[in-house]
């Protein structure tokens, strides 16, 4: 499952979403807004989905991570828009037999998602600049 929502994510309700009868896990990932980016302290970052089509590119991500790892369940949830130091951006869980395999499928899932991003991310600094990319 892939959720693109500008409310605040609930890990808890990720992690419901990957148990699986089969699994004997949910391995996870919580990605976190830091205070500093490019040596600078951060005051927000926000996240835009330029052309309507970041569930895609992420239901891409989860295609791939399942044809890769022998897991039970890819759940991804981004949020969008203005979020400050301490919020949560990224909530990735893995329901798997094992624990091996869903920390490796995790880290595969979290890799990707910063190569591919699927959304535009704006950084905005404290001292009044900014830095935009995908």
């Amino acid at each position: 499952m892939i959720k693109i929502t500008d409310k605040p994510l609930s890990p808890e309700a990720v992690i419901n979403q990957a148990k699986t009868p089969d699994s004997g896990c949910v391995a996870t990932y919580v990605g976190l807004i830091r205070d500093n980016s490019r040596g600078k302290q951060v005051k927000s970052v926000e996240y835009r989905d330029y052309d309507g089509k970041a569930a895609e590119r992420l239901e891409a991500i989860a295609k791939e991570v399942k044809n890769g790892f022998p897991v039970n369940s890819v759940v991804i949830y981004h949020r969008t828009g203005i979020l400050k130091v301490g919020d949560i951006n990224l909530v990735v869980a893995i329901g798997a037999g094992h624990r091996g395999e869903g920390l490796a499928a995790v880290a595969r899932t979290v890799d990707l998602f910063k190569e591919k991003l699927p959304t535009v991310k704006k950084e905005t600094y404290i001292d009044g600049t900014t830095f935009e990319g995908h």
